[in-house]
């Protein structure tokens, strides 16, 4: 109703070409210009053979897709915000079309429904998402808010329902949802607790100015289900008021159904509409603040195109009118409007209203004259009039009969671009949405890309091309264009069942990492691993290798892995951390006897008895002779011998000996007196003479035995020398052991020793008598300027007797 023209806009002539009326259908109307679904014959079958028909209307009328409706007896159609169709059964069954038709998925509404099957349905929306409204044979109420995750409410019990309500309604509010319903003169509002009483016969009447015998019929919805109130039982059934802005506001008698204002219990009641009828009383029908109905105009298109408007817009318009005329009434026009300094509100007016109008005759109309306005105005930002050619340009592209998405301004803003280039995406008018997206020049990622991608999508489940012409086809659409993922087209097309196109597809994926997951659910496990390993990830070939090894038998998957010698050895270094026994079927299978023995030496030391430890070093030794390694295996039985006889001590002694290493062990049996025992494993295990000595020494020393280390010393020649008992002593503090070696040193370590032990004397002598400079040099820095003067001194002039040679 537009209040300024013809009563109702007519959109389209629909092209449905209906033979008889839809009194036998069931209808539903998307929401924001949507399809429109139709059963025919659902009701009553004039030829007992005959099919129902499941058709689905662009709102324009045209035919998208139909299907002869084999399932049970449908009771309600409703469309989901995505635009999918809920087909509502007897049973509770709920069927989910796409708006081509194509059957999606199924659920039921539990098995209380399935018991008492379904009277009425209603379908609506939330904030949760789509949700659906039972009401079943046992006259109670039950309600999911949300499909896509499925929740039965079971609502309370209406007290005297005995037959299914006239109306009824789902209302949302504050995330809680109700249902609101009418019974006799009395409503109901039932919420997840308890059930309201909201109105009742029982309310005070003679509200002051009521007319006498009025009635009041209330709207519950958009369509057409309403609630006769009868003849003034109640307060507020009476004025001459029928929208929710014009009621009253003044308190209601109170009464134990009602509190406060009468606009705020119509707020609380969620009610859309009034209507008063009674003696003196005009009715009228306002519409309803709801998508899928044309809004009242906008203020500015009122002020505008009101008769003899003075509005600054509609003087501009006129004002064009006559410039275009090249009458001199657009002087004066244009003059009124600028002495009220108006001009930037009313080029404000004519562009606002545009937006409003569906006649693209009457937009231009008004952004020419807004166009012209803004010529006189010295800084008028242009944004706002090309934006809104910009979304008149994409209005009217959307609103053409053969799109069919009557959507109005408002709708637009409140749905955006994005949600409608996913409703065009829907409808599979790919052009359409990428010239959208040019034109408005979106980035590529939230346009042009994600449509090819959709168009892709699409085009693989075209059976009529062969797998090598799709690919193709796609590849030189999509290109490398950003945002373009072919792992996904390809996950697409193997879910239609085109295993080979989805491998076509994925050659043209530059992420390997985004190849491998849909070979691996494809079962093509070998090429999966080829393609990990060229990416270079080792997370991505530990993914494919444990995936091989869980699919393939033992056999069959070693025998790929010597194919692929990466993977191999990445696989090794993954046993040797967790699953030694895998790599030691590996080496057995490879004839590798080096790696075996290593692997039987690790094992033998995660063993606590030392009989496994000595069995697992034995099968070592045994792998490293057929290996041929001769120092391995000797080393290996060394070891053995080794364990063997710490052993043999530790029983013996009853002291620790286990584990330790050969110089440990020689080293601890020294420091306990066993000086015998340690001779022996120097012996029988060949310690060589200068290693063994200082070993000795430095435990003697520790032990502080003094007298065996003198002893030790005099037993033969040393080969290590006497330097290193003067060191020793010293470290241990006692230079009067040390001095006994001194002498013994070798002339060229003599002065170090002498230094060691503090003879200064000594130390001098023998650098006096080596002639050595730096020698001289070194007991100089020892000496003291007042107790060791003279020394000084004659190490100077022997110094200065040499530097003159």
């Amino acid at each position: 109703q537009t209040g300024y023209t013809e009563p109702w806009l007519e959109l389209y002539s629909m092209e449905w070409g209906l033979r008889e009326d839809l009194r036998d259908c069931v209808v539903a109307a998307a929401p924001y210009g949507g399809p429109i679904a139709l059963l025919r014959n659902s009701r009553r079958d004039k030829t007992p053979s005959a099919r129902p028909l499941l058709e689905i209307y662009s709102a324009s009328g045209l035919l998208l897709a139909s299907v002869p409706w084999k399932s049970g007896q449908l009771v309600h159609l409703g469309w989901t915000a995505g635009e999918d169709l809920l087909c509502i059964q007897e049973d509770g069954t709920v069927l989910v079309y796409n708006l081509f038709c194509e059957f999606k998925r199924h659920f039921s509404m539990g098995n209380e429904v399935l018991q008492n099957h379904v009277l009425e349905a209603q379908v609506f929306h939330t904030e949760f998402g789509t949700g659906v409204a039972i009401l079943t044979g046992a006259l109670r109420f039950s309600l999911a808010t949300n499909i896509d995750d499925l929740k039965l409410r079971r609502l309370p019990e209406v007290p005297g329902l005995q037959k299914p309500p006239p109306c009824w309604t789902v209302l949302a509010q504050d995330r809680v949802t109700m249902v609101l319903l009418a019974m006799g003169q009395e409503l109901f509002l039932l919420d997840n607790t308890s059930c309201s009483v909201l109105v009742s016969p029982a309310g005070p009447s003679g509200v002051p100015g009521a007319p006498r015998g009025a009635r009041a019929v209330l709207r519950l919805d958009g369509l057409g289900s309403t609630w006769d109130g009868g003849s003034c039982p109640c307060p507020w059934m009476g004025w001459n008021c029928w929208d929710l802005m014009s009621l009253p506001t003044q308190p209601i008698p109170r009464s134990r159904c009602w509190k406060g204002s009468w606009k705020e219990i119509m707020e609380a009641v969620g009610c859309c509409q009034v209507l008063a009828v009674g003696p003196g009383a005009t009715p009228r029908l306002e519409q309803p603040p709801h998508p899928r109905f044309v809004p009242i105009p906008a203020e500015a298109s009122q002020e505008i195109f009101r008769i003899a408007s003075m509005a600054p817009g509609a003087l501009l318009l006129e004002a064009q009118k006559e410039y275009e005329k090249e009458s001199q009434k657009a002087d004066e026009y244009l003059r009124e409007i600028r002495e009220q300094q108006l001009l930037p509100e009313a080029v404000g007016q004519c562009i606002e209203a545009a937006g409003y109008e569906h006649e693209p005759d009457t937009q231009k109309s008004l952004l020419r004259a807004a166009s012209f306005g803004k010529c006189f105005l010295d800084k008028f930002p242009p944004e706002g009039f090309v934006r809104m050619c910009q979304d008149l340009r994409v209005l009217n592209a959307i609103r053409d009969y053969q799109i069919g998405i009557p959507l109005t301004f408002t709708q637009y803003k409140q749905l955006t671009i994005e949600v409608l280039l996913d409703r065009l995406v829907l409808r599979r008018l790919y052009p359409l949405a990428i010239r959208i997206c040019e034109f408005l020049r979106l980035p590529e990622m939230q346009g042009v890309s994600r449509i090819l991608a959709h168009w892709a999508c699409y085009k693989v489940q075209q059976k009529d091309k062969s797998d090598e012409e799709v690919a193709q086809a796609i590849n030189q659409k999509l290109g490398d264009t950003a945002g373009i993922s072919y792992s996904d087209i390809a996950t697409r097309a193997y879910d239609c069942g085109r295993a080979e196109l989805a491998i076509k597809l994925l050659e043209y994926e530059p992420r390997s990492g985004e190849q491998v997951p849909l070979l691996l659910k494809m079962k093509r496990s070998k090429l999966a691993l080829g393609k990990a390993i060229e990416s270079g990830d080792t997370d991505l070939v530990y993914t494919v290798v444990l995936h091989l090894k869980n699919e393939l038998n033992r056999g069959s998957f070693f025998m790929t892995l010597q194919n692929q010698p990466v993977a191999l050895s990445l696989y090794r270094q993954f046993c040797r951390h967790q699953e030694r026994e895998t790599l030691k079927d590996l080496y057995n299978q490879d004839d590798n006897h080096q790696e075996l023995g290593n692997l039987h030496v690790l094992g033998g030391y995660c063993q606590r008895r030392i009989e496994g430890r000595v069995a697992a070093l034995q099968n070592a030794l045994d792998e490293f002779y057929k290996a041929k390694n001769d120092f391995a295996a000797k080393a290996t039985e060394e070891q053995i011998k080794l364990l063997r006889l710490q052993r043999h001590l530790q029983e013996e002694l009853d002291k620790p000996y286990l584990d330790l290493s050969l110089h440990d062990t020689v080293a601890t049996l020294i420091l306990d007196g066993h000086h015998k025992r340690a001779e022996q494993l120097y012996r029988d295990f060949r310690i060589p003479d200068k290693r063994y000595w200082w070993l000795k020494i430095n435990a003697l020393a520790t032990r502080g035995d003094w007298e065996e280390m003198e002893k030790f010393s005099k037993s033969k020649k040393s080969p290590i020398g006497y330097l290193p008992f003067v060191e020793v002593a010293v470290k241990h503090h006692n230079r009067y052991e040390a001095k006994k070696y001194a002498p013994r040193v070798p002339p060229e370590q003599r002065v170090k020793a002498f230094v060691l032990v503090g003879d200064l004397e000594q130390a001098a002598e023998a650098a006096i008598e080596r002639k050595n400079e730096a020698e001289m040099s070194l007991v100089l820095s020892r000496c003291s300027p007042g107790t060791d003067g003279a020394l000084a001194e004659r190490l100077n002039r022997a110094r200065a007797q040499l530097l003159k040679k």
